[in-house]
């Protein structure tokens, strides 16, 4: 059975879980105005210890999503970075668990109100995809991914996941498990809430940053790896149909991790089964988030 969560941290305090509270016309719900980083804390099996996965890079990124959403007097790094340690101590997981890190503007106002700013930490149990080993089946949503000059993605605001949330919303409902979305221009962007790789003739090919995606922290960490593991990559515009003819295709995210697909529109994913290449990868992340290889130990910090 799954810990549980007990305990929250609201603007430095740690408070019972279900005591954290924000006026239902607070600016950060109304109107969307809102960012936030989901990180992850894993246990190594060797040591029962915990370490937060790439903190500072997470961190990085969410100053940046302030910066652009003009928030007044917003906390800084070492406040949020200790807020992401006292929220997992304060719960004493037994286990992994996913931390939902996020700033808003708690006072009632307008659209373009910037303060006050507020913030939150939570340490929650999520369960890792039941599609891990199988692969997931997508397809190519008639959603279109929102463009960097509308609500640009690589902000990782709350009000962008709606976009999301409709895609995957329709793809469920036709029988998917996940969409793909494009760019306006026809181009593969991402999945809803993850980032996509495909495998051609070997090379690990991502959309580019150009492609109305996400920045994401464990995009980056896949590149790395695939390239520690001598395998050539390309960050690249990428075309609809290279989706039906890839010899693997696979989603990450903090969320998702690593998970390979299986089909796409009802099309197998080269023979169907999750690639080799994926799987190397797969296993590779796996050993660096749990800390049982010594490599990349300055992306661990120790909770």
């Amino acid at each position: 059975m799954a810990w549980t969560a007990h305990t929250i941290i609201q603007n430095g305090k740690a408070i019972p879980f279900d005591d954290a509270r924000l006026h239902p016309l607070a600016v950060g719900l109304a109107y969307g105005a809102s960012v936030f980083e989901g990180i992850r804390a894993y246990m190594n099996p060797a040591t029962g210890r915990l370490s937060v996965f790439r903190l500072e890079e997470h961190l990085v990124r969410l100053d940046q999503g302030m910066k652009f959403m003009r928030f007044d007097d917003p906390p800084s790094r070492e406040q949020l970075r200790q807020g992401v340690l006292d929220s997992v101590r304060a719960n004493a997981p037994d286990d992994d668990c996913y931390i939902r890190l996020q700033v808003h503007i708690e006072s009632l106002g307008n659209q373009s109100t910037t303060g006050k700013v507020g913030w939150v930490c939570a340490a929650i149990p999520r369960e890792r995809s039941t599609k891990r080993s199988t692969g997931l089946s997508l397809n190519v949503s008639s959603w279109t991914r929102i463009a960097d000059n509308t609500t640009p993605a690589r902000i990782k605001a709350t009000a962008n996941y709606h976009a999301g949330r409709i895609s995957t919303l329709q793809s469920k409902a036709d029988g998917y498990d996940a969409p793909i979305l494009l760019t306006r221009d026809g181009k593969v962007s991402e999945s809803a809430g993850a980032c996509l790789f495909m495998v051609r003739d070997g090379a690990v090919i991502t959309p580019a940053r150009d492609s109305d995606i996400l920045e994401s922290v464990t995009r980056d960490t896949v590149l790395k790896l695939a390239a520690e593991l001598d395998l050539p990559t390309q960050e690249r515009r990428a075309d609809r149909s290279e989706l039906y003819v890839a010899d693997e295709v696979f989603l990450c995210g903090t969320g998702q991790e690593l998970v390979p697909v299986a089909s796409i529109d009802r099309l197998p994913v080269g023979d169907g089964k999750p690639g080799p290449i994926t799987m190397r990868l797969q296993e590779a992340y796996e050993s660096v988030v749990r800390g049982t290889t010594d490599a990349h130990a300055e992306w661990r910090t120790a909770v």
